[in-house]
């Protein structure tokens, strides 16, 4: 089945419709949480849940367990959630014991327990092992990532849940730092809202205050590393990243969408103002202004290189790289020395 949005997602399960299966995909654990808990909400009801709601682990429970208790009818309930987490676990596991576990999950497939939602986590997945793609083509898979527009929107949402009111452009400029990363943009909207307490509504000088400020280790700061070839500045700027908690993940993200971004702007003229530009690149003007004096600092076939380059670090990422590390110096070195 092709992947499907979260919101489509819920309807497809409201509908009634039996799914084999639900593979909820990604590392961002508020978004996870805020899929998993309306999964619940759509499929049990309130005064069901103590029983029809079960969490289990593909890791340490076992697949024999999962699917014995999905094929086991509930109590009291016309439905039942089972949470499986560490799904991608099965990708570890020897050759054998990997081909018993995909055959058990092949010929539950093909009869799937009509008042079970099975409902798979998985912070990543290979996309060239069996096990994704019977995923594909038996369950539905719902990617918890969100684009620039919707990440926005969640802030303003994020922000009334904690009892607070954020302007336009403080919650676009909160989701552009941040990559659109919700569980980061809400750790950092309970601080805003603390900070904002009793005088109104959390503006953009809050959030350059507070999150701009205090995040110093901006990936354009490292776009300027690479520019100019600072490769030891680099190293030490990536140890800072990743100290700070970054995970490789978000920051070969973060860098893709940069170089993204600067391959757009090297089609601009180099004396285009930040206004302009913002309007073609859909960037603040500052940022939109340092992206255009960036981009052409780089020669267009090292930005695409580097592109490439990144892509190729995010697969090595999802495939559960052993050394992430290792893999991010290389990576980092690689950039360093093609950008001009």
């Amino acid at each position: 089945m092709p992947g499907v949005p979260p919101e489509k997602l819920i309807e497809r399960l409201a509908s009634g419709k039996p799914v084999a299966a639900v593979v909820l995909l990604g590392t961002d654990y508020y978004l996870r949480e805020m899929c998993r808990n309306k999964i619940i909400e759509t499929c049990v009801p309130e005064s069901a849940r103590d029983w029809a709601v079960t969490r289990l682990s593909a890791r340490s429970d076992g697949w024999d367990e999962i699917l014995g208790r999905a094929q086991t009818l509930p109590m009291l309930a016309p439905r039942q959630v089972i949470v499986v987490e560490e799904a991608e676990s099965v990708e570890k596991l020897g050759e054998k014991a990997r081909d018993e576990v995909l055959e058990s999950l092949g010929t539950y497939f093909e009869s799937p327990a009509p008042f079970t939602v099975l409902l798979l986590e998985a912070a990543s997945l290979d996309g060239r092992q069996r096990f994704f793609k019977l995923l594909s083509e038996k369950a539905l898979i719902a990617e918890l990532t969100i684009g620039p527009e919707s990440a926005a929107v969640l802030a303003t949402q994020m922000a009334k849940d904690l009892g607070a009111e954020i302007d336009r452009e403080a919650a676009a400029l909160l989701a552009e730092i941040l990559n659109g990363a919700p569980a980061r943009m809400r750790i950092e909207l309970e601080k805003l809202a603390a900070y904002a307490q009793g005088r109104g509504r959390i503006t953009a000088a809050d959030v350059e205050t507070l999150v701009v400020a205090a995040r110093k280790n901006t990936v354009w700061q490292f776009t300027e590393m690479l520019a100019g070839r600072k490769r030891s500045v680099a190293f030490a700027f990536l140890d800072n990243l990743l100290r700070d908690g970054e995970q490789p993940a978000m920051i070969v993200g973060a860098l893709a969408w940069t170089y993204r971004k600067l391959i757009e702007a090297r089609d601009l003229p180099a004396q285009t103002s930040g206004f302009q530009a913002a309007r073609q690149l859909g960037m603040r003007p500052e940022a939109a202004e340092t992206a255009v004096r960036q981009a052409h600092r780089i020669p267009r076939k090292d930005l695409l290189a580097g592109l490439a380059a990144l892509a190729e670090a995010d697969s090595q990422l999802r495939s559960a790289n052993p050394n992430p590390r290792a893999m991010m110096e290389f990576l980092i070195a690689r950039l360093a020395s093609s950008a001009a």
